[in-house]
């Protein structure tokens, strides 16, 4: 990569860490929080609380980033964040469980992960596109690491919960000018979305790749509520320990996917895709039935190693195959897909966990990839482009 797209990569992957840093700083403890406020909420409010970030992402993601392909990705960046600050802020200034489920919304609403890919897509060239996402992806899975490091000193010195969502309002104003000063702009820009958004819905391959992005997110979902429970039954170890069998994995994995990102790069997506896909149902049945520490490090290494090549191909393979003038909108559905894979995986392991230990969830979850396998195998990848490109 040339210097303007590695400052792109590395400012919008900061902008990703930076947003999802005190979201998952929460998560694990939102519940317990919430259960002790002062009017005692009932539980189906602090349901609506938890998912209403996921929920409002779903339903913002296609309309900001239609909106970034008429106005330019900076600007609907900025707003995003400025709605996701304020939605921080009012979840952070209340002890009512409406006010902070109408907080988490707000927080969703500013969703920009369609805009920030597609400012990554016009900034980078196809031949080292995959690789860009990857990295700024990785920033969103080191963001996870992080905040299990420390989320329980955080949550003392920072007053709780409440000064959580109010650091997490900080962190995404900081995320604006990192934005608008380190992240190069596109040399052009398209200011008028002269096609229709009816165009992506109709692209078989792009649905496809948005079905894939579904799939794969419902199966982390399912992994990181199975994996835990088997980390503490297996190995003994309390949550706040689990980021050292995390944090190696994640980096190594990223590491050795690298290579595999320049193969698809150079015309190898398909094979790549499809090899990698397979490789999470293997990994999924590794970490749910083979036993001890061995079957936990073995499995996850084999799901983060085509997680992270994933999380880099699909988005890359939507800015490609998308029309010019329609890229934000294409990777706003592309992204709607991925939240909606969160309550489809809840879903998968509320049933499953009611019926089976979580070795039976993970096993169950081994059936999402296949069926992937299933949607994916007709694809048509795009040839490798030279060097004529937007960067």
């Amino acid at each position: 990569m040339n210097s303007k797209e590695l400052k792109a990569t590395f400012g919008l992957g900061a902008v990703y860490a930076l947003r999802m840093l005190g979201v998952f700083m929460i998560l694990p403890i939102f519940e317990l929080y919430a259960k002790g406020l002062p009017a005692h909420p009932a539980q189906s409010w602090i349901t609506a609380a938890m998912i209403a970030s996921a929920v409002a992402q779903a339903l913002f993601q296609i309309l900001l980033g239609r909106l970034s392909d008429r106005i330019g990705r900076k600007p609907v960046i900025a707003m995003g964040m400025l709605v996701f600050a304020l939605g921080s802020y009012v979840a952070g200034s209340t002890d009512r469980i409406e006010w902070i489920a109408f907080g988490r919304f707000l927080q969703g609403a500013g969703a920009i992960s369609s805009a920030v890919t597609a400012l990554l897509a016009d900034v980078t060239r196809e031949e080292v596109r995959t690789i860009a996402m990857a990295i700024m992806g990785a920033g969103m899975g080191l963001a996870f690491v992080l905040a299990i490091i420390l989320g329980s000193a955080a949550e003392d010195l920072l007053g709780g919960v409440r000064g959580i969502f109010k650091l997490t309002a900080v962190l995404s104003l900081l995320a604006i000018p990192v934005v608008w000063l380190a992240v190069p702009a596109a040399e052009q820009r398209t200011t008028a979305s002269s096609g229709s958004i009816g165009q992506v819905f109709a692209d078989a391959e792009l649905l496809r790749l948005s079905g894939g992005i579904l799939l794969l997110h419902a199966a982390v979902l399912c992994l990181f509520t199975g994996v835990p429970l088997l980390i503490q039954q297996r190995l003994g170890w309390p949550s706040d320990q689990h980021w050292k069998l995390y944090l190696p994995v994640l980096i190594g994995t990223l590491i050795l996917a690298l290579p595999l990102m320049r193969r698809a790069d150079k015309g190898g997506a398909r094979g790549v895709l499809l090899g990698s896909v397979l490789l999470l149902a293997v990994a999924l049945l590794v970490t749910g039935l083979v036993p001890g520490k061995a079957g936990l490090v073995a499995g996850l290494a084999l799901f983060f190693l085509p997680f992270n090549l994933l999380e880099g191909l699909l988005p890359s393979l939507v800015s490609r195959r998308a029309p010019p003038d329609q890229k934000g909108a294409a990777l706003g559905v592309y992204a709607t897909a991925q939240f909606l894979g969160q309550p489809l995986g809840g879903a998968i392991c509320i049933w499953a966990l009611d019926q089976q230990h979580p070795s039976g969830l993970l096993a169950i979850a081994a059936a999402l990839p296949l069926l992937w396998l299933a949607l994916a195998y007709s694809m048509h990848a795009p040839p490798p482009r030279g060097s004529a490109s937007t960067a």
